[in-house]
């Protein structure tokens, strides 16, 4: 790893000290965007880091041109996903406060300072303030406003609602106390989709406060490259879901039940679509898909508390997919009617 020579950016004395920490994967085409947002804040950071993970050489060209325009550093790694990245930026800047930015997505002018006022006075066990994003296509034209508000609850107020969906809780729209982010050791690497919500989790689980700003600092952009839609999102997924099963086994003596209550309603669903989809369309990856599929509901079927009726469920979905045969699908969907059989009749269409 090696990095930039260091290039001193303005502060105001008043401000505590904020690194923005960007990664970078052959991302030429946006990477501008995001950076000028940064220089372009109405509270400036004390460090610019941008993170090269392993990108081909005429893309690091590419950021060395622009580093001649603006005063950032670059920190050069092996490719490791975005949550890799992201530490190794946090490990190569100094600041108090961290604030992290998708190569594609780019500030709205106050985003600093208003995150940095959000930090309540005081508060010894501050862990982060996130706020509200526009979503955009990849031009960053704006196609919605208060995207977060419509998922979710505001700020983060127990571990069952963090358990039960998603935390939209985007790092482009947050900052992070560094004490919080060093005490869970940063992003897990294994992640390269969902890093986010276990980071976040795991920050909430040390006991560090959270704060929601109802106001967007972000522009969150959307297009087809985007991690959401590869592969290694799925991968992803399933990594998650397993790491939450056993950071939370079930504790029938208090009544909570984790993987009934609230990983099966969250994730068991997703995983039926993916694996359909997946054989429905021929996918490269589909007996990936299958095999993964097959140890989810060899998961369920082990859980004592999970119900009947959902193992029947699950059961029936398996035989299916492991069948391939659309006319059966229509068939047990016709006589069974089991609720959640509707993704299965997409199959047989």
């Amino acid at each position: 790893m090696n990095a930039s020579p260091d290039t001193p950016i303005d502060q105001p004395t008043r401000w505590p000290s904020v690194a923005v920490v960007i990664p970078f994967y052959n991302g030429a085409d946006f990477i501008e965007r995001s950076v000028k947002s940064v220089f372009e804040q109405t509270v400036s950071a004390a460090e610019v880091i941008v993170v090269n993970d392993g990108s081909r050489p005429e893309e690091r060209a590419a950021l060395d041109a622009l580093a001649l325009r603006y005063p950032f550093r670059i920190v050069d790694k092996e490719n490791g996903g975005q949550g890799s990245a992201r530490n190794a930026g946090v490990a190569a800047s100094t600041s108090d406060y961290l604030c992290f930015l998708d190569q594609d997505d780019f500030y709205l002018p106050n985003h600093i300072e208003t995150l940095v006022s959000a930090i309540p006075a005081g508060d010894r066990l501050f862990g982060f303030v996130y706020a509200d994003v526009y979503e955009a296509h990849a031009d960053g034209k704006t196609i919605r406003t208060g995207v977060v508000k419509e998922h979710s609850t505001h700020p983060k107020r127990d571990i069952f609602e963090l358990l039960r969906e998603d935390m939209f809780v985007l790092p482009s729209a947050a900052l992070v106390s560094r004490e919080a982010f060093e005490a869970v050791g940063g992003f897990d690497p294994q992640f390269m989709g969902y890093e986010d919500d276990d980071l976040f989790l795991r920050i909430f689980r040390q006991g560090y406060s959270n704060h929601f700003v109802d106001r967007a600092v972000t522009v969150w952009c959307i297009h087809t490259e985007s991690t959401s839609f590869s592969i290694r999102m799925v991968r992803s997924r399933f990594r998650y879901f397993k790491k939450l099963l056993a950071m939370f086994p079930d504790e029938p003596r208090r009544n909570r039940f984790y993987l009934r209550d609230y990983l099966v309603p969250r994730f068991g669903q997703v995983f039926v679509d993916e694996a359909i989809q997946a054989i429905k369309l021929r996918h490269e990856h589909q007996e990936e898909m299958r095999a993964r599929f097959t140890e989810y509901v060899g998961i369920v079927l082990s859980n004592p508390y999970v119900s009947r009726r959902v193992k029947l469920k699950m059961r029936v979905i398996a035989f299916l997919l492991e069948h391939d045969s659309p006319a059966l699908v229509r068939l047990i969907a016709a006589v069974t009617r089991l609720p959640g059989l509707r993704s299965l009749r997409r199959l047989a269409r």
